[in-house]
């Protein structure tokens, strides 16, 4: 993706409603209609229409005209984009080039695969930097929860679909429904699913601090969504 496209894509997910309508829609088992996301979040029809439409034009989301015969003026079902996965990546080229960047660095034994998990962890926590230094905020003045929001819009913006609840003991449990990095993992899933996680604790170190982010359960070993618990050692 290049750099104008993901401001625009980080653009629409800094509107608060913008944002919890994506979520709406990602987590929905069926399409939604315009009605539905003016009822649900008390808004005019035109005002979700509008909101629902800047999603699409990123593809965020996608659209499709109702089809049910229910008589009336046609609607617009809403829907999580297919292409969600690889938002922040240029396709196939791309891809290419960090296959055979991972395959070369894997190739060099225990030495390339530490040094993949590093990369990893750069990378989480460069996206973290840019993107406080872009929304112009002064992380000791956030509470928790304002945090976890700022976290949550990263890594959607990472083409993820992540859950973050805080949890009474402190912790947290975090869990994402897709993987970035889905087709290199599956040639080599224990090196790349260290190394987002990696990422994924440099994003979480950067807003909160020193933690411990623990696998759970894993997509690469049949479960549902990657699942964890966040420890702040703090």
């Amino acid at each position: 993706m290049q750099y104008d496209d993901a401001h625009k894509l980080t653009s629409a997910l800094a509107d608060p409603t913008r944002f919890s309508i994506y979520q709406y829609v990602a987590n929905s088992k069926q399409p939604i209609t315009v009605q539905e996301i003016a009822e649900h979040f008390s808004i005019h029809p035109n005002v979700a229409r509008l909101h629902l439409t800047k999603l699409e034009d990123v593809n965020l989301l996608i659209s499709v005209t109702d089809k049910s015969g229910k008589g009336g003026r046609p609607s617009r079902l809403y829907s999580l984009s297919d292409q969600v996965v690889s938002l922040q990546f240029p396709p196939r080229d791309y891809q290419l080039l960090a296959d055979i960047a991972i395959e070369s660095l894997l190739s060099l034994g225990e030495a390339g695969k530490d040094a993949l998990i590093t990369m990893g962890y750069r990378m989480g926590t460069e996206m973290a930097k840019r993107a406080i230094a872009q929304e112009r905020i002064n992380l000791p003045e956030l509470s928790m929860e304002e945090k976890l929001g700022h976290i949550n819009r990263l890594v959607v913006a990472q083409g993820l679909r992540p859950e973050i609840e805080l949890l009474n003991n402190g912790c947290l449990r975090f869990r994402v429904h897709n993987c970035t990095f889905s087709d290199s993992a599956k040639k080599y899933p224990s090196s790349i699913c260290k190394m987002h996680n990696a990422l994924l604790t440099g994003i979480f170190e950067t807003y909160l601090g020193n933690i411990e982010l623990r696998e759970d359960e894993s997509m690469q070993k049949g479960c549902q969504s990657c699942n964890y618990t966040l420890i702040r050692c703090d």
